[in-house]
């Protein structure tokens, strides 16, 4: 039998290379088609799908999440496409919170050749640290609705030095153009932020946003990553659709969000919580609560 060699690391850079550089290609292809693709530096770039539409998403993700969900393509587009919309995605390489001087000259082009100006509504989304982005970036287009999930609003370390989550970032400078995420999001006409106000770093960093109470949406038990159990809820892309016809508002958010009550990971995290409390009664009748809800499937059903 022949034997092969294991793959070395250096090959397995070579692959996510290789990977890396079949997706730009895929994204010049579409670009081309539908509307652009461009390169800011190393590690950002931007894709704008043109639908000719009066409403436009715009949306900060990572690359490697876009790599990850089986087309390559900016998530946000999911919702646009269905919409009729036309979306833009600034796109990074790893937890930038694309504090790049390439960014930052792609923005003010943005603002100099008026292309925020030729939509009638913009609605900007990120979260974690896209999040950050979302509202740093969302001054460019004065008016805008912003709907932002776990937001940081800088890791200037006078203002956030209490948070050690990125300690790559440490050194990067959050004080100049666009930095401090709050101060910027002044003129947007609405602004929505998602959190669980029981991850400590992430109710802290929503209060430094100093924003009125119908903008807070609290999503308990949702953990450090709300966005990702929104998405399979399929309420993040409704939340999104509202936000472009101008709907969104927080009973709407509320109203969805109720989904949860079938939501298998929601429901099995109460029910840990209750058995680790050593709450036995409270236990059973969530316990029974919930094979009411799950459907025979065993996946759970929406019901709205």
């Amino acid at each position: 039998m022949e034997m092969t060699s294991p793959p070395t690391r250096t090959d397995d850079r070579r692959t996510a290379a290789e990977t890396v550089a079949d997706w730009r290609i895929r994204l010049d292809a579409h670009g081309e088609i539908h509307g652009m693709h461009r390169v800011l530096d190393a590690r950002h770039g931007v894709v704008f799908t043109d639908e000719e539409a009066d409403t436009l998403l715009v949306s900060f993700e990572t690359a490697a999440e876009m790599r990850e969900n089986g087309v390559g393509l900016p998530e946000a587009l999911r919702v646009a496409g269905r919409e009729g919309w036309s979306q833009l995605c600034l796109y990074c390489e790893g937890d930038s919170f694309f504090r790049t001087e390439a960014v930052f000259a792609y923005i003010d082009e943005l603002v100099d050749s008026g292309f925020f100006d030729g939509f009638g509504r913009v609605v900007f989304y990120g979260a974690g640290p896209c999040g950050y982005a979302a509202a740093a970036f969302s001054v460019a287009a004065p008016g805008a609705i912003v709907v932002l999930a776990r937001p940081l609003a800088t890791l200037d370390p006078a203002r956030a030095g209490w948070d050690h989550r990125y300690p790559a970032l440490r050194r990067a400078d959050f004080t100049s153009r666009y930095g401090y995420a709050p101060e910027m999001l002044e003129a947007a006409s609405r602004v929505f932020l998602i959190f669980d106000p029981e991850i400590p770093a992430d109710a802290i960093h929503a209060a430094l946003f100093n924003l009125p109470e119908e903008s807070l949406l609290r999503c308990r038990r949702l953990g450090p990553a709300p966005e990702r159990d929104l998405e399979r809820m399929g309420v993040l892309a409704l939340l999104l659709s509202a936000a472009g016809h101008g709907r969104l508002d927080a009973a709407t958010f509320f109203r969805l969000y109720r989904r949860r009550r079938s939501y298998r990971p929601y429901l099995q995290r109460i029910l840990t919580l209750l058995r680790t409390e050593n709450r036995a009664g409270l236990y059973r009748l969530w316990a029974n609560g919930v094979r009411a809800q799950i459907a025979p499937d065993g996946q759970g059903r929406a019901t709205g």
